[in-house]
């Protein structure tokens, strides 16, 4: 239940009286406003999909002064009207209705419309629907177009009651009508994270740790996973991913899993704490290596790992991470790519910082590593290890925890899972389907790397391999990290300078990844300036 600062109240209907209402204003609306329907002499009219609506209403008191349903099972009503509906609307989305949107005239404002309709999002995003149709009156389309409707295909209905078919992606719907209800928005926050984990999250990702959990058995998270899983795949290029409880340590060590299981000699690559933490993976799992490492801050060097090729034996695997968060450089996937692939060689990747940052082709990768909680901008907590080939469960040789193939055999949950966390995940995938963000993201970065020089501090990485999203800045001697990051939290600025390894270095971290917003860097850079 939510209730607005004009004393208005917005639910979902479960009540006898509520229901009553429901009836009597459709009838006012669809009987005696809008001629759609005969006349009859009750005085009520029941939907004829009554029993499958959702309905979310806006009362004053025990006054209904508005409501809304939603539906989610075909056919829809447009089914019936329009032959083909599908060939209108973008491919690949989750589809629910919206029926009945009705407004009694005393409280026809923007504002009830948009808290009913932004109710009526959260809800359906919940539930894993990702695009919402309507029948939208001709009377009204300037109102639909300003809460992002998008018509489609020729009206529908008779004279005098003509209907505008119309679709909506929810995740930009549901943010476009919260500033009409700020009154149910979550609160800005304090402070602004530049973290590169917890991350900066938008308001409709955050929503869905609130929601009740689902059974990780129901037909419900199981479809919801699958999609998941799927908007995985599409926006890497891999085959199959595989999403754990856990953070990217786990997803490591299930990579280090399978390695162990090929019983060969490898190629550890290493230029970083997160190089070096593979290596510590590696020895745990007692896989049999040689390593290749660089000095902090600088890129792998093609000649040096063609040289690691040339050694007898081989080595049959390479592991490496694609953006090493610690220094903030980019290694180059393409480069890894073609010389695992002219020596037939499986190729690893930790993705952990990289994917949602920038583009990130996984064809031909063997297994990869990324997490919910970074460039995804979701919530921490699901270890996601992507690979492009059939992974067989290993009950003899594997603890269950970390057998990827018997995640494969159970369709992805072979154990409790948290239905919050995923519908999270989801809700962040959508900003990926619209355009991706990662132009922009490339823009703040080198943007926010020419400030920081302006003011005289050193970056680790060098222009021709820095990573997107994340900036390490070294600075001088009698500049304390610890102190400096103390003084910006102050502020309102969470940057990273408390790991052991910015620490031992007096290093500080900038992140943009999740939601990063200019205006709230533009008053870091500022801070910056002034305390440095």
């Amino acid at each position: 239940m939510v209730s607005s600062a004009d004393g208005l109240t917005l639910r979902i209907a479960t009540e006898d009286w509520e229901f009553d209402q429901i009836h009597r204003l459709n009838y006012r609306t669809f009987v005696e406003e809008i001629p759609q329907h005969a006349r009859n002499a009750t005085g009520r009219l029941v939907d004829k999909f009554h029993a499958e609506n959702t309905y979310f209403v806006c009362l004053d008191g025990r006054r209904l002064v508005g409501m809304v349903a939603l539906r989610a099972r075909r056919p829809f009503s447009l089914d019936l009207k329009l032959p083909d509906l599908d060939g209108y609307l973008p491919a690949g989305r989750s589809l629910c209705e919206i029926r009945l949107l009705v407004v009694e005239p005393d409280h026809r404002r923007t504002r009830v419309i948009a808290g009913l309709l932004r109710q009526l999002a959260a809800h359906a995003i919940a539930q894993g629907y990702d695009c919402a149709l309507i029948s939208g009156t001709t009377r009204q389309q300037k109102l639909y177009a300003h809460l992002g409707f998008v018509p489609f295909g020729p009206l529908v209905g008779a004279e005098g009651a003509r209907f505008q078919p119309m679709y909506c992606l929810l995740e930009d719907f549901f943010a476009r009508v919260g500033r009409f209800y700020a009154s149910e928005a979550p609160a800005e926050p304090a402070t602004w994270s530049f973290l590169p984990g917890p991350v900066a999250m938008r308001p409709v990702v955050r929503r869905m740790l609130g929601e009740l959990p689902v059974s990780h058995r129901s037909p419900a998270f199981m479809d919801r996973i699958g999609r998941v899983k799927r908007r995985l795949c599409r926006l890497t290029g891999a085959r199959h991913v595989e999403i754990l409880l856990g953070s990217g340590t786990l997803a490591n060590d299930a990579v280090a899993g399978q390695l162990r299981l090929t019983e060969s000699r490898g190629l550890i690559l290493s230029n970083g704490e997160f190089g070096e933490r593979l290596v510590d993976h590696a020895r745990r799992a007692g896989l049999s290596f040689e390593l290749s490492a660089v000095s902090w801050g600088e890129a792998f060097d093609p000649a040096t790992v063609e040289r690691e090729f040339r050694r007898s034996p081989s080595p049959a695997w390479v592991w490496a991470v694609h953006c090493e968060t610690s220094t903030g450089v980019l290694n180059d996937l393409a480069t890894l790519k073609a010389l695992c692939g002219g020596h037939a060689a499986q190729l690893c990747l930790d993705c952990i910082s990289s994917l949602g940052n920038l583009p990130v082709d996984l064809e031909g990768v063997w297994l990869a590593t990324s997490v919910s909680g970074k460039g995804l901008g979701a919530f921490p907590g699901l270890a996601l290890v992507f690979c492009n080939h059939t992974v067989p469960p290993a009950p003899d040789r594997l603890p269950r925890y970390l057998d990827l193939g018997l995640y494969a055999a159970h369709d992805g949950v072979p154990f409790t899972h948290s239905s919050n966390l995923v519908a999270a995940l989801e809700t962040a995938l959508f900003r990926f389907d619209t355009g991706t963000p990662f132009a922009q993201t490339a823009a703040l970065t080198a943007w926010l790397r020419e400030h920081l020089r302006a003011v005289g501090l050193r970056l680790v990485a060098p222009d021709e391999h820095a990573a997107p999203a994340i900036v390490t800045i070294a600075l001088p001697r009698e500049t304390s990290a610890e102190k400096l990051g103390e003084q910006l939290e102050r502020e309102g600025h969470l940057l990273s300078y408390r790991s052991g390894y910015l620490v031992t270095r007096n290093w500080i971290q900038i992140g943009l990844m999740g939601d990063c917003s200019p205006d709230r860097l533009a008053a870091l850079l500022r801070s910056l300036a002034r305390l440095v």
